[in-house]
């Protein structure tokens, strides 16, 4: 998650401070967006199934909620930080923003591992987290959603715990709810797809078609899976995934010149993504070390796992043939890379637009649910390309014109809808 020299929200406020400048901001504007509103600190007590006590840390994050309630997911994770809580709740800010839908940035966490807590004691810990912030979140202040390691069933809980606590049903609560209890079809695909869609689109500007190109993929979770999927599917090949192996709790590479196959690969994952060993080499696929995905002849790379995955060091790995990056993890790139990249002519689509899907079409489960009315998955999906097309097309026309870095121009559309609305509600 966070190595000891890498601080994720440093590096949230550095994107910040570099646009900040280029928009003029004013000091107490600048004060504002560099900070979040609220942060929330408490431990969570929980009864383990061996009769002891655990107590875990939690964290809730609201950075900005100029434009709308706090929008951001809750992640369980052993090396979870308040920072890296901070960083991602601020690119919800710009995330939501930059997609122009009316929501802020929020983020949670829990310092835990899942993979060592049996289901009840997942439950406890759902349960408890609700608890301490029951009067800080909801559908009108601060909607949560799944993130690493998190998922409809632990959203289910949280909505359980809150519903109970307030004697009514409010489905709007949390996002990423299981499908027939108020989650969104078209919600599991949302974050992938949307990455592809805008992928879809910067070849079109570069007159490139989908069958010319070949991609390597870092991750292999949710928003890899279905980003891989969309990208055959218009007709381009993925040659490797890396992913996270638990027993031996370092990464591995599965590589396939001619091309991976997803439907063979997704029989041999766990649920958390990791790939069996074995059994891909029996299938002929080439296990490397983790890092290998970005030292791969391809003309894109899609990193969807974790932030601090394009170093400094790691970019110089590179190869001339790579063309596009298209962000589908938070905060993947440092902003050492980024100058490395902008040097090489690498076209990137940055995080907090690549993925911005799957905040998108949580907004979408959020206006069902509090409107109690459900729509088709086609409508889901039609109205999330057309959300994420429009998006990319105002980025890439603002870079285009001012001769900007997209990072750049994503932020500067993004944090200028922010401050704006700041300045309308007279806060600054």
């Amino acid at each position: 998650m966070a190595t000891k020299n890498f601080n994720a929200f440093e590096m949230a406020q550095a994107q910040f401070d570099k646009v900040a400048e280029q928009l003029e901001l004013d000091l107490a504007t600048k004060a504002l967006l560099r900070q979040p509103l609220r942060e929330y600190h408490f431990s969570i007590p929980v009864h383990m199934d061996d009769g002891s006590y655990q107590v875990f840390r939690g964290f809730r994050v609201q950075h900005n909620d100029a434009r709308g309630p706090g929008k951001g997911g809750i992640r369980f994770h052993p090396q979870e930080t308040v920072d890296t809580v901070k960083a991602l709740a601020m690119w919800m800010t710009w995330k939501c923003s930059v997609v122009d839908i009316p929501l802020g940035g929020s983020k949670g966490g829990v310092i835990c591992d899942p993979h060592n807590l049996s289901l009840r004691e997942q439950e406890q810990l759902c349960r408890g987290w609700v608890r301490q912030l029951s009067k800080d979140v909801g559908p009108l202040r601060d909607v949560p959603a799944p993130d690493v390691m998190t998922n409809a069933q632990h959203m289910l809980w949280m909505l359980d715990e809150f519903e109970a606590i307030n004697g009514a049903k409010y489905p709007g609560l949390i996002t990423g709810k299981p499908i027939g209890m108020g989650g969104s079809l078209g919600r599991t695909e949302a974050t992938g797809y949307g990455v592809i869609f805008t992928v879809r689109e910067a070849l079109k500007e570069h007159n490139i078609k989908p069958e010319n190109t070949v991609a390597a993929v870092q991750g292999f979770g949710n928003v890899a899976q279905y980003a891989i999927e969309l990208f055959e599917h218009i007709g381009g090949k993925v040659i490797c995934v890396s992913c996270w192996d638990q027993e031996d709790q370092i990464s591995y590479t599965f590589k396939k010149k001619d091309g991976i196959d997803l439907k063979t690969l997704l029989g041999i994952t766990d649920r958390f993504g990791g790939i069996n060993k074995i059994k891909a080499k029996d299938l002929g696929y080439e296990v490397l070390p983790g890092d290998k995905w970005i030292e791969q002849e391809v003309d894109i790379l899609l990193p969807c796992a974790l932030e601090n995955q394009v170093t400094a060091d790691t970019v110089t790995k590179i190869k001339p043939s790579v063309k596009f990056i298209a962000e589908g993890a938070n905060g993947p790139t440092t902003p050492e890379a980024d100058k490395v990249i902008q040097e090489k002519n690498i076209f990137i689509i940055p995080d907090f637009l690549a993925n911005a899907g799957g905040v998108t079409c949580s907004y979408f489960e959020q206006v069902q649910s509090n409107m109690n009315y459900y729509w088709e998955k086609d409508e889901v999906l039609s109205r999330l390309d057309e959300k994420m097309t429009s998006a990319y097309l105002k980025v890439s026309e603002l870079a285009r014109q001012r001769k900007l870095y997209m990072r750049d121009a994503a932020y500067v559309i993004a944090i200028k809808r922010v401050a704006q609305a700041c300045k309308d509600r007279g806060w600054v």
